[in-house]
């Protein structure tokens, strides 16, 4: 686990990521007050669609040990491929609490400077299990598919574009247990149509699914 927190701190990529997701951050939580000052609620919960970046850097945490072939370097040194696995999850999902936090905290100061309604923590919150689950998945998905390139694009392509489809094709009663929408639901954003609760439930069982999955793939020879 240290070895994980080692690479996280002296590579350059997370912290041009966290950049980028607090700028996107300020932006989005910035444009709704200016338009809606009375919306604390909609400006904090911008602070969920920084779990893009975290999503990214899960993937990037698996899939890179392919495109860097150093995987076989990592199971020689740790043999028990399960427990490489849960370790990166482990981390990236803390990264993904602390991309939550920094993202609700510029979301919450803009609220405090440019609103007079009450705090919503209970979307702040939301927005924090949001980042933490979208690291978690991506880690999934990085072992899946190790194409780390490829792992990227198809994310970005599901949540851009594909997600959409699908909730055109299957009716929106359908669609609200589809991951981003939950993730959406969680973070406070309506759009999303289920609970906080329920939508908490639904990612973690979304979390659950790549994780067994994985894990069952990493049980196999390396390629």
């Amino acid at each position: 686990m240290l070895a994980e927190v080692r690479k996280l701190t002296t590579v350059r990529a997370p912290w041009m990521l966290l950049a980028a997701a607090l700028a996107l951050v300020a932006v989005g939580a910035g444009s709704r007050l200016a338009k809606h000052p009375e919306d604390a609620a909609g400006a904090a919960a911008h602070a969920g669609l920084a779990a893009l970046f975290p999503l990214v850097l899960g993937i990037m945490a698996m899939a890179g040990e392919y495109r860097h072939r150093t995987i076989a370097d990592t199971y020689l040194s740790t043999p028990r491929r399960r427990r490489v696995l849960l370790e990166k999850l482990m981390v990236y999902t803390l990264l993904g609490i602390g991309f939550g936090v920094a993202g609700g905290a510029v979301a919450l100061v803009l609220v405090l400077a440019r609103s007079g309604s009450p705090v919503p923590y209970s979307t702040l919150a939301g927005a924090i299990g949001w980042n933490a689950a979208f690291a978690a998945i991506g880690v999934g998905l990085g072992a899946l598919i190790r194409n780390q390139v490829a792992a990227i694009a198809g994310a970005l392509a599901w949540l851009a574009l594909i997600e959409g489809v699908a909730a055109e094709l299957v009716g929106d009663d359908a669609a609200r247990w589809l991951p981003f929408r939950a993730a959406t639901a969680l973070g406070g954003m309506p759009a999303g149509g289920l609970s906080q609760g329920t939508a908490a439930l639904v990612l973690a069982g979304y979390v659950v699914a790549f994780t067994g999955a994985a894990l069952a793939l990493q049980q196999r020879d390396l390629p």
